[in-house]
């Protein structure tokens, strides 16, 4: 094995190097029993991360604008608590959130279906913690959504 081959397997990672030996990881959501794509097949980080982002702004022009008045250092204290409680009811209600309706997504139980309040209140609360949220096994399942048992899929 030459110097770039090494490197270029050490840059590539785990994953690449293993397929390279013949290691067949299959596609995304596969070990789960979800299609390769179109509807209910997992959705992309890119997606996912989008919609996290309109959804935090959202909360953020609501908190800024209306409950703290223009003081940004109260905006601040109540983002997070906003964006719990809205996530909340929106996951427990209809499965969505606005920022996740724009990217086409939706939270269901690994089953299918919707996700029970207990589940949805428990995802959020890890969801809000960011860590879980950020480490995420091979299909992209965050631990936030391993922990209750729960997936994000296309619509």
């Amino acid at each position: 094995m030459d110097t770039r081959e090494a490197l270029g397997s050490w840059i590539d990672g785990p994953k690449a190097a293993a397929e390279k030996m013949g290691a067949d990881f299959g596609y995304r959501g596969e070990r789960l029993g979800l299609p390769r794509s179109g509807p209910g097949s997992i959705a992309g980080p890119g997606r996912r991360i989008g919609a996290l982002f309109v959804d935090g702004w959202l909360v953020s022009l609501v908190a800024y604008g209306l409950l703290a008045q223009g003081d940004r250092s109260a905006a601040n204290l109540w983002t997070t608590p906003l964006f719990y409680a809205v996530s909340v009811l929106f996951l427990a209600t209809t499965g969505t959130t606005v920022g996740k309706r724009l990217f086409g997504l939706r939270v269901v139980r690994l089953d299918g279906s919707r996700a029970t309040i207990p589940q949805v209140l428990l995802r959020t609360f890890l969801l809000c913690l960011v860590i879980p949220a950020a480490v995420w096994d091979r299909d992209t399942r965050g631990l936030h959504d391993k922990a209750v048992g729960t997936v994000e899929v296309r619509i």
